[in-house]
């Protein structure tokens, strides 16, 4: 079996985000980040594995997306200070879900990704994460953002939603096109990955301390 591209940088995310599990004075959505990224590389691998079997994974896709989106919106709630704004994301944490299960129950067409909640939820991670930098302007004192790990999430978010929007919002038309087109969005969906989740991998190491060796 031929692993994907993106298996390989979620993997390696995967492995530099142990680290936070166990350092007590870490952000808890850090703590919280390598039991995501290990659902994450075990649905791509059963994905994988369905997609080589002719199986349709979007049934599998629209329920993890939702979830996807539901962890997106909570540590994007942790990252931002602003009281209303927090509370507004708090919403869109609970009513989003809801929101796709009347969407793939009641509209939805059996086996179809749910596109249209998955390119709301698009536009709801970038409009936060906007705010996100809006608020980090706003500060009065300065921050090292090299080594800030709420900056490179919301980096790598705001670039990965804002290219994956068009696509995965006409993702239910991507197969009436020729193949060659669909090669070619799935080699961007690749690389769009590897940017989202080597972003991920800064904000995990950005931490880290190197120690010089004293000659």
């Amino acid at each position: 079996m031929t692993i994907p591209v993106d298996i390989y940088f979620i993997s390696i995310c995967l492995l530099a985000s142990i680290p936070m599990y166990f350092k007590g004075t870490q952000a808890l959505y850090l703590k919280l980040f390598p039991l995501f990224l290990i659902v994450t590389v075990s649905v791509e691998i059963v994905g994988t594995r369905m997609s080589l079997k002719n199986l349709n994974t979007n049934p599998l896709y629209n329920v993890f997306t939702t979830l996807e989106f539901v962890f997106y919106f909570w540590i994007l709630n942790q990252m931002v200070k602003n009281r209303i704004a927090k509370k507004i994301i708090l919403y869109c944490l609970c009513l989003y879900p809801i929101v796709c299960f009347l969407e793939i129950a009641f509209w939805l067409e059996p086996d179809k990704f749910h596109a249209t909640t998955y390119a709301l939820g698009c536009l709801l991670v970038v409009a936060i994460c906007i705010y996100y930098f809006f608020e980090l302007f706003q500060l009065t004192h300065s921050v090292n953002l090299i080594r800030e790990p709420a900056f490179w999430i919301c980096s790598g978010l705001l670039f990965f939603y804002c290219c994956s929007f068009p696509i995965f919002g006409f993702a239910n038309f991507l197969d009436g096109l020729p193949a060659f087109v669909v090669r070619n969005v799935e080699v961007i969906l690749n690389i769009l990955n590897g940017l989202l989740y080597t972003s991920f991998t800064i904000a995990f190491l950005c931490r880290l301390k190197v120690q010089k060796s004293i000659s």
